[in-house]
């Protein structure tokens, strides 16, 4: 089993977006992690009302969230928020997960080889998805 945790300003606008697009009951917030980026792995989001043979699922403050499982490795322990600044809005992942992000913020690198060790003080990790 994996953990996510959305923050109240996440769910209230997943909550939206789910109510213009369908219902609690059949759509799902499907989180994955990508090749790419600056940093070698980008996250992915969007609402999804297909599950797929081996998709983890939990419920989040009400809101369903999907992770294929190949991403559950490098989004299992994140955190999502939503954010709204005169510089833009978006969902932010903070993700125990990672070492470095990109300066973009939609990118990782996740923690193994070639990581600083986790007491180093190299743990940013956010990134912005829209």
């Amino acid at each position: 089993m994996f953990n996510v945790t959305l923050s109240d300003n996440a769910v209230h606008k997943l909550r939206d977006l789910i109510g213009q697009h369908g219902t609690s009951d059949t759509t799902y917030l499907r989180m994955y992690v990508a090749g790419g980026g600056c940093s070698g792995f980008r996250y992915g989001m969007a609402l999804d009302n297909k599950l797929h043979e081996g998709d983890e699922v939990l419920d989040a403050n009400g809101i369903k969230v999907v992770v294929d499982p190949n991403s559950v490795q490098y989004l299992d322990g994140s955190s999502v928020d939503y954010t709204e600044s005169v510089a833009g809005s978006g969902f932010v992942v903070s993700n125990p997960n990672s070492w470095s992000t990109c300066g973009c913020g939609q990118s990782f690198s996740p923690k193994g080889e070639g990581a600083p060790d986790e007491t180093d003080a190299h743990q940013h990790a956010h990134a912005h998805t829209h």
